[in-house]
């Protein structure tokens, strides 16, 4: 099949991979879907794994050291690109600019959502089947692809290739996805109703996509623990504040848990504590000692620590990752939800206990802890609250603490913009004031958290932290871009409102022509940037375009 033809499967995922285990040669890709049809489209298919991404995918289908895992387990994981890259296609940059920022896609990372099946079998020679059902996508809706993914799977596993074959055709005849839209989704006889948040969507809102299922068969997802935040965090509650600090610095940290699935949901979790900032440094919820960046992520070297979360399950990291400054370190997933452990932070024993449950850091919370969410989480506990709504009071109340601290940074940056009045037809447009750091602390004391949040503490010694993080850096330069996409507009809106003939009065020929050249090169940049320049505005500038050429000699024109 031509690569055109799968374009619609393609703004959804990449591919659909089944990994087996080979007796001579390891975990090996068994299939990979839609399958191209001739040996030469394998060769013109766009975007296609590299080597080292099929070995990593392999690695990570599988629980690491099979931990004697029976029956089916559920994860994800997320891999960075290797090899040469395509483009974005029109339906992804569509998407990244009209979705919430942590819902963002980033090209350089793939996500993986894993179904894996280990059965006891008799006729195979090492008495085990061992597969896994891999959903590859750019796309970060973590709790969609895990239904999508349960749902197809578990259709392979009943009845074989065929249901993926089925799925992918289903898939390409979606609409591709669309931030702010309902969407209904066939798959397999299945309804999947979807719901992307857009950046239009009000601010209070949860920043994470929506899902329904309507199947007339039972479907649930193994664990809550992918869909729902709150069992995820619930072991951590009383490290929540300090695992906010860390995730909104970027610091190096590790998640340690007897399994795939806790330790992919957890990481995940992590990430989207800071909604509705995007988290823009690197985290793999997922990650075994085979990967190809272990070497460089493990490097003994702990003056450069890469700003990372990793989520692991092998017990070799202990060793591997001793020098790192912060640990959480979760025990097996009790079925009843008592009260959390209560482990207290103790730095010294780190690695000396290498089983105890807990959260480990060097690195010392700048904020008081707020001890009403805790008592408020622990009462809905014994009241029996529902796990929705205990998720909802999480993402609410971590929502509200970012966005306290966002605003000072915000109202220091719209302070970088020149005035309106500084915008003059004739003259470039003016430049956004760089950012410095010293003058927006030195803003917080008339305009900081301190003033109206509950929560004191070290607030200038956070955002000074944070002001070194990748998170900052990727927040900085969208707002820039924003701002001067924005001069970019009002500079042109100010030219085609200009009165062109009486600027053109006693000009000489050169200004003129410079005049024209400069016109047809803002729009050209417009048209480049996909600016939302009004029609008006582009007919304006297009007539000041033909009057200027219009009063030129002829060989000029």
């Amino acid at each position: 099949m031509a690569d055109q033809e799968w374009a619609g499967f393609r703004s959804w995922l990449h591919s659909i991979a089944v990994v087996t285990f080979d007796l001579e040669l390891g975990q090996v890709i068994e299939n990979v879907y839609p399958a191209s049809s001739t040996t030469s489209m394998a060769t013109t298919l766009q975007d296609s794994l590299s080597e080292q991404d099929k070995t990593n995918v392999c690695y990570l289908a599988f629980p690491d050291s099979n931990s004697g895992i029976m029956g089916d387990i559920q994860f994800h994981f997320r891999i960075r690109r290797s090899g040469p890259r395509v483009p974005a296609c029109s339906h992804h940059r569509e998407y990244n600019s009209r979705c919430l920022p942590p819902l963002q896609m980033d090209h350089n990372f793939l996500f993986g959502f894993a179904y894996f099946r280990q059965v006891k079998d008799p006729s195979i020679r090492r008495g085990y089947y061992q597969k896994s059902v891999i959903l590859l996508s750019y796309l970060p809706l973590v709790t969609f692809f895990t239904q999508l993914t349960t749902l197809i799977a578990r259709k392979f596993f009943d009845s074989g290739e065929l249901p993926l074959e089925v799925a992918c055709h289903d898939i390409d005849r979606w609409t591709p996805p669309t931030p702010g839209h309902h969407l209904t989704l066939p798959v397999l006889g299945t309804l999947i109703e979807l719901h992307i948040p857009s950046t239009t969507a009000r601010s209070g809102d949860s920043s994470c996509e929506t899902v329904t299922i309507s199947s007339s068969a039972p479907l649930c997802p193994l664990s809550p623990l992918d869909t729902e935040l709150f069992p995820v965090l619930l072991p951590l509650l009383d490290h929540l504040h300090t695992l906010w600090e860390l995730s909104l610095t970027a610091e190096p940290l590790v998640v340690q848990a007897p399994s795939p699935a806790q330790c992919s949901a957890t990481v995940q979790a992590l990430t989207s504590l800071i909604h509705p900032l995007r988290f823009v440094a690197d985290y793999r919820p997922f990650y075994t000692i085979h990967d190809a960046d272990f070497k460089e992520l493990t490097s003994s070297n702990s003056s450069a620590l890469p700003a990372i979360i990793l989520g692991v399950t092998n017990p070799f990291f202990n060793k591997a990752l001793q020098h790192w400054p912060n640990l959480v370190r979760l025990a097996d997933q009790p079925n009843n939800s008592k009260s959390p452990a209560r482990s207290k932070t103790k730095v010294q024993s780190k690695f000396r206990n290498e089983t105890k449950p807990g959260v480990f850091t060097a690195t010392k919370p700048l904020l008081d802890k707020d001890k009403d969410i805790v008592k408020k989480i622990t009462k809905g506990l014994q009241l029996k609250r529902p796990v929705e709504v205990q998720t909802a009071l999480l993402r609410r109340y971590f929502l509200e603490l970012t966005q306290t601290f966002m605003i000072p940074l915000e109202r220091y940056l719209t302070s970088l913009m020149p005035l309106a009045r500084t915008i003059s037809p004739y003259r470039a447009p003016p430049k956004v004031r760089p950012f410095s750091c010293d003058d927006f602390i030195r803003s917080l004391e008339s305009s900081g958290p301190q003033l109206t949040s509950r929560i004191k503490g070290d607030w200038p010694g956070l955002y000074r932290r944070f002001l070194k993080s990748p998170n900052f850096v990727g927040w900085y330069n969208t707002r820039a871009r924003e701002m001067c996409s924005k001069l970019t507009l009002l500079h042109l809106e100010s030219l085609a409102e200009a009165k062109i003939g009486i600027w053109m009065a006693g000009k000489a020929e050169v200004e003129l022509v410079d005049m024209v050249l400069r016109i047809r090169s803002k729009l050209a940049e417009a048209r480049r940037e996909e600016l939302p320049l009004p029609d008006i505005v582009v007919e304006r500038l297009e007539g000041h375009v033909r009057t200027i050429v219009g009063t030129l000699p002829a060989d000029l024109q």
